[in-house]
This record gives C-alpha cells, structure tokens and sequence, in this order.
C-alpha cells in the first residue's frame, strides 16, 4: 500500500472419523467439555491483529461467487467455497467474516450450523474433523458494499461500481476467509454483473458467460495469493491490453470516459516491468496491469496482478510527473515484494513497504535525476521520531482502535529504506544486489519472515550479520549509518502519510 488449477473435487468422507465422532459423542472426555465451551474469536497469534486468522487449518483454494444488481449500495449476492486441509482434530472451526448475512453453511456437502462471533463465522460441522483431513466449506451469504461504521476497507465504492481494497485486515468484510497472509491459497473469482458492465479481478481470464441481459466472467490465479491482495472490479470499464517484456500480457482497467487521459501513463507500464526485471529478476505473475478508480481512498493499493490507483494521480496536475511514475513503480515493486513473497507476520511488513519504497526511489534517481543518497540522508534525520511515533521498522507499535491501516506509518516506508541503504552501505552494492534477487527467488510463492531476510543477508555477505542489521530492526535509536559518520538525527522528524 501507498497512502496517496481449479479447486480440488470433494471426496467421500472416511469411515474412520465416522468411527470417532461416534466414540467422542459416546464419551465422558474433556473433549465434550470442550465442544460445549461457548465459540470465541480465535487468531493464528499476530501481534498487531490479534484475532486476524484462524488455527486449525490451511486454505488450499477459494472459489467466490459475486452478483452485482447494478447499483453499488446494494448487497451483492456471493458464495464462498473453501478448500482446506486440516492441521489439527477439529469438532468446530472459525472462519473470519464479519459484514454479510450468512444464508447457510455446509462442509463436505453436508449443512452445519454457524454462529457470528466478533468478526469470527464460528462452523460445527456434522462430523469432527481429523487432522490431515481435506475438508469443503461452502458459504451462502451477502457481500455489503456499504462499510460498516468506524471500519475501513473491503469494497470501494467508485463513480461506477465497486473495486476491493483488502489491506490489512479487511477482506473478511467482502467474503468469509482465513484473513491472514500466512495463508496464501489459489483463488478463482467470478462475478455476475448487468450488461453494459465490465468484471475484472485478479488472475488471469477464464471464461465469459453471457445470458439473459448479464455477463459473468471468470478469472483463476495461477500462483498463491493472500486474502488481502485480492481485487475486484466492476464497473462501466475500458479494459485496454498491450505486451510486457517476455510476451507477458498487460492488461489496465480503466474508467471509460477517463481512457484518452490515462492511455499516456499507462504506455509506461511495460518498460517499468523491463526496469524491476533488471534489478530482481523475471516477474513473478501470469498478468500485470493497473485498475485505475474514479474514488477517492487516499492510497493507492498492490493487489495482486491488478493494482488499484486514484484516478486523480495521474489527472490532477498538481502531481510532478516523475513523481507519478515512481508510485507507479512503488506497486509494481510489490509483486514481487509482499505479493509474490508475502509477510508471515504483519509485523515482517517493513520488508514489504521497505522494499517498495527503496525501487520508488531507486527508479526516481536513474530515470528523474532525484538523488537516493539525498533521500536517505533526510530519513536518518527523521528516522529517530518515526521510531518514536510508530516503533521501529521490524516492530511496529499496534494500530490505533478503528484505524487499522494505522500500521503503515513512516517507519515501514523510508524509515525501513533507510535499513536496507544500511545494508547496501555494509556489505556493498554486489552483495546487496545478490541478496535481493536471492530473496525473491527463494520465498517466491511462499511467505517470510525478518529473521529469514536476516539469514539470507548473512548467507550472502559469508559473515552473520545479526548483530549489524538487529539496531536497524528493532531499535529504539537509529544506529550510525555506516560510511556517513556525518549523518546525524534530527530533533524531530516528520510523519509519511501516503
């Protein structure tokens, strides 16, 4: 973020679970006790979001279904099916979901009885569940575009239709999930719309339907995705296609009436690809394109393979054009860096934004003549208040209540920059330039954590860099930034808000 195949088939149910859900209903146990207890949110243990996730099992594929009426107040009509396997014995399960009205539940075909608990969908299916298990759950329920109070993100109401903004926690409110990016899981979206709009969503295209005056269109990804990076869009849209290096496609979703204006930003996008290529390697994803909003949400969004802008960054003239380029730049960084390699933790998020932030720079040095060395040297300045206000980079202080995007402050932007130019700084540009590549390649289509890039680094440098990189990580004080003995904190420092 930057403020400014197909699912598994079911399967019989195996006679041996039969055989224990009998013998536990027959028995006196603590396990009794325990399906008696009354249903609690549960969380997979984030220190920033608590009950974000669940325990219990991993989500293999999604498959939603959305009904758009044509009008973007209304509820869309959606079905959530959820392919997981189980990781521990379960009599019950919690799904995250918390903005819709759920019509029924089944799980292996068969109904079970749900309770909404906090944000939790709290599922007793028929039979226990067994660890190791697959298992089906399918949801009918609504989809409300019409935020909840005191709640941001999930849909995005635009001048002609909806689009998703999920990040951080906020898929949940668009579809029942395992809201947590240590999940990834493969998606396969569909979406019902009226005639006269246009479905986009992330992945590649897969079908179209056309009967009796509506359309519904099919997209699949082809690489794992967490819930948060998931998009939507409906809306009356010109879907313009080009080619990216390698004969990738490129696709951008635009506002009809707004094409003429946006075709010149969006011709940049194959040579900003050709760029990160050579600084990271190939990009990671079947598709790239932008979906530019005719909304205001005060950021722009990576969402995986289709990255949500304001349509106002690259009308409003007020913008330098360099400076458009570079946040163009900042999310197609994302792909690989949060997208493709997702945070195991909220709290691994400055590998996200840090990387993002460090490319945006980067690309402005080469291509508009605006020294990094420059921007680095004001965030060690700064650096010092950003820790104060927000926590150091790889420990975040918590969102404030009611603003949970409160975690993307200035100390995961250029305040974690400025720990990877202490990192280029440390063990020089070579070696920097083989751990970044290296990072993308190895976690690809994986998740990961501070102590894995940590690792990586000393692997690469031949000497354990922990001690150099854990003050840069999660110190109170930013440590003296090596080869600049002149470069020193200012009294205060100021606050990044995109």
């Amino acid at each position: 973020m930057l403020h400014t195949p197909h699912a598994p088939t079911s399967r019989p149910r195996a006679s041996s679970r039969r055989l224990r859900a009998a013998l536990l209903a027959s028995a006196v146990s603590v396990c009794l006790v325990a399906a008696s207890a009354p249903p609690v949110p549960l969380g997979v243990g984030d220190r920033l979001f608590p009950h974000l996730g669940n325990p219990g099992y991993d989500v293999a594929a999604y498959d939603l279904s959305f009904t758009y009426s044509g009008k973007n107040d209304e509820p869309l009509k959606a079905v959530t099916t959820i392919d997981a396997r189980t990781t521990a014995d379960l009599d019950r399960f919690n799904l995250d979901f918390a903005h819709g009205k759920v019509e029924s539940v089944e799980v292996d075909g068969a109904p079970a009885s749900f309770t909404p608990v906090g944000e939790d969908l709290v599922v007793t299916p028929v039979d226990a569940l067994e660890e190791g298990e697959r298992m089906r759950i399918t949801v009918r329920h609504s989809s409300d575009p019409v935020p909840p109070k005191k709640r941001e993100g999930g849909w995005v109401r635009t001048a002609d239709g909806l689009a998703m903004a999920n990040q951080a926690d906020a898929a949940h409110l668009v579809f029942p999930c395992n809201d947590h990016p240590s999940d990834k899981a493969l998606f396969t979206i569909r979406v019902t719309a009226p005639d006269g709009h246009t479905a986009v969503a992330s992945g590649a295209p897969a079908d179209v339907d056309r009967a009796g005056g509506t359309t519904t269109w099919t997209y699949r990804t082809r690489h794992p995705m967490a819930t948060e990076l998931a998009q939507v869009s409906i809306g009356r849209s010109a879907v313009l296609h080009r080619t990216g290096p390698h004969g990738l496609p490129v696709r951008d979703v635009v506002p009809a009436e707004h094409r003429a204006a946006l075709e010149p930003w969006l011709t940049k996008t194959p040579s900003q690809i050709t760029w990160m290529e050579s600084k990271v390697g190939r990009y990671p994803f079947e598709t790239y394109g932008l979906l530019v909003a005719d909304t205001v949400t005060g950021f722009q969004l990576e969402t995986q393979t289709l990255s949500l802008f304001e349509k106002d960054l690259f009308t409003e003239r007020a913008y330098p054009r360099w400076y458009v380029e570079s946040i163009m730049v900042h999310e197609l960084a994302h792909q690989w860096f949060g997208n493709s390699v997702s945070p195991h933790r909220w709290s691994d998020l400055w590998l996200n934004e840090g990387h993002a932030t460090w490319y945006e720079a980067l690309y402005a040095q080469e291509k508009a003549d605006k020294p990094l060395r420059a921007r680095m040297k004001a965030a060690y300045g700064a650096s010092d208040g950003w820790r104060a206000a927000g926590g150091p980079p790889a420990a975040p202080k918590p969102p404030e209540p009611g603003s949970k995007i409160g975690i993307f402050r200035s100390n995961i932007y250029d305040g974690a920059a400025l720990v990877l130019y202490a990192l280029r700084q440390e063990i020089g540009s070579p070696a920097f330039e083989r751990v970044e590549r290296a990072w993308v390649t190895r976690h690809r289509d994986a998740t990961a954590t501070t102590a894995d890039f940590v690792r990586l680094a000393s692997e690469i440098a031949g000497r354990d860099l922990g001690g150099f990189l854990h003050p840069w990580l999660y110190g109170e004080k930013t440590p003296p930034m090596p080869g600049h003995p002149d470069w020193k904190p200012s009294a205060a420092g100021g606050a990044r808000t995109e």
